[in-house]
């Protein structure tokens, strides 16, 4: 069957096919989740000792870019010789888009959201992360300080490690005991609430 469309059709077929194509499009990015939908965490690929059990679900990624530092001082129960010591982390944390969204700092260590909200947390496990990264690691959540993005957290994850261990190429010795440095650093903490 042949169709002739004359000047008064077109304006709405127009709109029919207009509005064809946004159901279409609505529709493929319903079932793929929606280009602008936020890439959700996996903790299946991490070592074991620091996946988060089962009932968590993610609350929030960010990314932690600072400083850690260190102090030369003497080794427990080793008289006569020293280590680098870790003192504590000084960092900014971001969402995923780059925005400033708290910070990662210490003694203690201490993670504090935007909104005053904060939290302090006890060590469970670690796992190696690579030569020259810090280790991966899996903390338990003090209840939180304040309310906000912290309220509730239960488990935080510091993964997508690079650098922060140890000055390898600056020597401590009894000569430069007390001296202090900063290596540069950055990791994901991955914040988990119950689900």
């Amino acid at each position: 069957m042949h169709r002739s469309f004359t000047p008064s059709s077109l304006p709405r077929t127009a709109a029919v096919a207009t509005l064809g194509a946004a159901t279409l499009l609505l529709a493929a990015c319903g079932s793929t989740g929606g280009s602008m939908s936020p890439s959700r965490f996996s903790q299946a690929s991490l070592p074991a000792p620091i996946q988060v059990p089962a009932g968590h679900a993610v609350a929030w990624e960010t990314v932690g870019k600072g400083d850690i530092t260190y102090e030369c001082r003497d080794k427990a129960n080793m008289p006569g010789q020293t280590e680098w010591v870790f003192v504590g982390p000084e960092a900014t944390l971001s969402d995923r888009a780059g925005k400033r969204v708290g910070r990662y700092y210490g003694p203690p260590a201490t993670w504090e959201a935007m909104d005053g909200s904060r939290l302090t947390a006890t060590q469970l496990a670690v796992a190696p992360a690579g030569d020259g990264n810090l280790p991966y690691q899996l903390v338990k959540a003090n209840p939180a300080m304040g309310n906000g993005a912290m309220t509730g957290v239960a488990y935080i994850q510091r993964v997508a490690l690079k650098g922060g261990v140890a000055p390898a190429g600056m020597p401590c010795t009894m000569a430069t005991k007390g001296q202090k440095t900063t290596v540069p650093y950055q990791a994901d903490y991955i914040f988990w609430k119950p689900a």
